[in-house]
């Protein structure tokens, strides 16, 4: 059929669908090429959540419109920023020959399962709002996948695209997750981490909700130690679920649970649907239930009408938070979004000098937490060979902290106990304990 080349952008839902497009592409007969110039079929998986992740791919989009002068290639641009744009980014820009939306991957796939359909030219897929779920998929020699398990959102928040791009909240079936997980476990898979854009609204269609399909998980599973989730809202977090987490032997002790902001007067307008004091509460059932359990979180600075005063509650939330990571960012206006008509938006440069200062003060909490583990006795999953030693390997804990160790008698999907002797960037140096 010819080599195909994927580029992912984004979550981890679309690195999920990227690996699944990349399974049924290679089941039709294609080969995946080890460079974009051995390709005759480029796809990039985009984002549209930032406008920092569109600039990549406008500048990508750019540079196989240069390759294609020199080679025959056909350039696919599939998922969420198609969806945003639709037929126009193929005005901004002539090179794409095919726009894949959100619910049209399918469609997509079924077109290239035929070469001659590639030689038509130019080709939409738009889908209708039902949204198929792509099956799982372990990357070669990995012992870790991620297990989509519902999808869009119904949130609303006024800064966020992605209840337009990617539609309302669908759960998948249920008895369709456990046989994938089950099928996942005869593999030899160690690890899964259930994802969507809001995991813990799940509703099956025979009535689990969440804690109850992380129960039925437990059982009957025989190579897979550890589940992980994300991405969690706050307002969902139950104590049900709580107590689910802190009585499980294979839920990890980290939770991903995105704050936002530390002000009650931005969290309104950003239609969070919970207060700052409730966040803290859930903090503390959190610590309270599961000791020694790690939090992190997104930031947003920015925001429409945010004041300096709003601005110091998110950097005093982090002082009492003490998060051991924060994914950080800026504002960005997303056209249909409700704050992006909001009149009262922050000069760019404000935001940039209080992204800045957010970076520094959370990298120095986390450096302060990560400096108490050392000398901490940890188990950790064997993940690869390290990219700077090929005589080390890397791991992670059920923490989610990034470890480097000695090679030496340990394979990769080994769980192994390590003792954290040191500290280099954000990652650990360890030993292996016998």
């Amino acid at each position: 059929m010819g080599k195909f080349f994927l580029e992912t952008y984004g979550c981890q839902m679309n690195v999920a669908e990227s690996f699944s497009v990349e399974r049924e592409l290679t089941n039709l007969g294609w080969q995946q090429a080890e460079s974009e110039t051995e390709a005759d079929l480029v796809i990039l998986n985009t984002c549209a959540v930032r406008n920092s992740a569109e600039q990549r791919i406008h500048g990508r989009i750019g540079y196989y419109q240069h390759l294609k002068q020199s080679k025959p290639l056909s350039l696919v641009v599939m998922g969420c920023m198609t969806e945003r744009m639709n037929s126009s980014l193929r005005k901004s820009f002539p090179a794409v020959d095919m726009l894949v939306g959100t619910f049209g991957k399918r469609d997509f796939l079924n077109f290239v399962s035929r070469t001659e359909d590639l030689r038509k030219g130019l080709k939409d897929f738009f889908g209708e709002e039902v949204y198929e779920f792509l099956s799982a998929e372990v990357s070669p020699g990995g012992f870790s996948a991620y297990v989509p398990i519902m999808h869009g959102c119904n949130n609303f928040c006024t800064y966020c695209i992605v209840p337009y791009v990617r539609g309302r909240e669908i759960s998948r079936k249920e008895d369709e997750i456990l046989e994938e997980v089950r099928r996942l476990d005869a593999r030899g898979v160690r690890e899964i981490t259930l994802i969507g854009q809001n995991v813990n609204s799940y509703r099956g269609d025979k009535g689990a909700d969440f804690p109850a399909l992380l129960q039925k998980l437990e059982d009957g599973m025989e190579s897979i130690h550890w589940i992980r989730f994300m991405s969690s809202h706050p307002k969902d977090l139950s104590d049900r679920l709580i107590n689910v987490i802190a009585q499980s032997d294979r839920m990890c002790s980290h939770i991903h649970l995105p704050v936002q902001h530390g002000s009650n007067p931005v969290l309104s307008r950003m239609n969070r649907g919970y207060t700052r004091e409730y966040y803290l509460s859930l903090v503390e059932k959190l610590r309270k239930a599961v000791p020694g359990c790690s939090l992190s979180t997104d930031l947003l600075v920015g925001f429409p009408g945010e004041g300096d005063e709003d601005f110091t509650a998110t950097l005093e939330l982090l002082d009492r938070v003490r998060f051991d990571d924060a994914f950080t960012y800026k504002y960005n206006s997303r056209e249909g979004t409700a704050a992006a008509s909001y009149e009262d938006q922050v000069p760019e440069q404000k935001k940039n000098e209080r992204l800045s200062m957010l970076i520094d003060f959370q990298r120095k909490i986390t450096e302060d937490n990560k400096k108490k583990r050392i000398g901490k006795t940890v188990k950790v999953l064997v993940e690869g060979v390290s990219k700077k030693n090929p005589h080390e390997l890397l791991g992670r804990t059920e923490r989610n902290e990034m470890v480097v160790f000695p090679a030496a008698g340990i394979n990769i999907g080994d769980f192994i106990e390590v003792r954290l002797d040191a500290l280099a960037g954000v990652t650990f140096r360890a030993t292996r304990q016998f």
